[in-house]
């Protein structure tokens, strides 16, 4: 997905959600260093004044643009799968989910070259613990033992973050439509147990 910079309509008074949507789209774009209050304000079509009603710092708006996308991030990826009752039909749904590309990928790979960051490190390493232990339950109960299926998510798990590294971070060359659906195909194939 190629991100694109839009300025919003001016319109009236602007939340914080706003805000915090608008840094999202500026970190998945260009990364955390460019979210910027000015910049954003232009994004937005208003002055810097208006970021002032909602926030006190740069820090809190990232704060809080994190947060958003924590509880967003949980429930595109998690929350929609508990109610695959087939833990292996669960596990293919997540895979084929989480290789289409979403805003939710684009940023997770934006905050990957942020962990330096005092904010992100921890919001990360909640939502990768978040993802393991999912895909451990669903090893779990698709009847591998316990370190078996703690090995087995740790391999889907990095299968996914080094795909997005190599298609986001390293901008190597998309693989054809065909190409990328027999490559999910090879990912459940090889990743689910039969």
């Amino acid at each position: 997905m190629a991100a694109t910079a839009t300025k919003l309509e001016p319109r009236g008074r602007l939340s914080a959600a706003d805000w915090e949507e608008a840094a999202l789209a500026t970190l998945a774009e260009s990364g955390l260093g460019t979210v910027a209050v000015e910049s954003l304000a232009r994004r937005l079509g208003v002055t810097k004044g208006s970021f002032y009603w909602h926030f006190a710092t740069r820090e809190a708006l990232i704060k809080a643009a994190l947060e958003r996308w924590e509880k967003s991030d949980e429930e595109i990826v998690v929350a929609q799968l508990d109610a695959i009752a087939d833990p292996r039909e669960r596990l293919r749904e997540l895979f084929r989910r989480v290789s289409r590309e979403m805003p939710s990928h684009v940023i997770y790979a934006a905050l990957m070259q942020s962990l330096d960051h005092p904010l992100v490190r921890p919001v990360m390493a909640r939502v990768s613990q978040r993802r393991l232990d999912v895909l451990s339950l669903a090893y779990r109960q698709a009847g591998l033992g316990r370190n078996e299926a703690g090995h087995r998510a740790r391999l889907a798990y990095s299968a996914y973050t080094g795909f997005l590294q190599l298609s986001l971070q390293l901008g190597l060359q998309r693989l054809g439509h065909e190409d990328f659906e027999a490559y999910v195909d090879h990912v459940i194939a090889t990743l689910v147990p039969a």
